[in-house]
């Protein structure tokens, strides 16, 4: 059974950091890329970072947040963070940890094969 669990969301003030974690099981995790999407209220599910596999994988992020969060992988725990920092109000929303086999399936999400639940982040001004 594949399981995706997000954690470490919560309010924080804006220029604030948070560390998410996504925490994975019954797939071949050094096997897949990994990725961050988000949802605000309202809005439409959007991509945030990928990291794909192997020895030294490759990052991609959204220009909303390039220089601001790093996403990174530890394949030893099967776990996905993402470290964020100057945290804007507009970095609100739910952040979803998912998983594919291609960088490709990122760009939109829609082919990406497994999805987390999903961990809420609140930035207050």
């Amino acid at each position: 059974q594949v399981q995706l669990v997000e954690s470490g969301g919560r309010l924080v003030q804006a220029g604030g950091s948070l560390n998410l974690s996504c925490q994975t099981s019954g797939f071949t995790f050094s096997a897949y890329c990994m990725g961050w999407f988000r949802q605000a209220p309202g809005k439409d599910r959007e991509f945030v970072a990928a990291i794909g596999w192997g020895r030294a994988p490759s990052t991609h992020y959204a220009d909303s947040v390039k220089g601001r969060f790093t996403i990174s992988r530890d394949n030893a725990r099967n776990t996905v963070y993402l470290q964020m920092n100057a945290l804007k109000p507009e970095d609100t929303a739910v952040y979803f940890c998912a998983a594919d086999r291609y960088l490709t399936s990122f760009r939109g999400g829609s082919m990406v094969e497994f999805w987390g639940q999903g961990t809420q982040v609140t930035v207050s001004s």
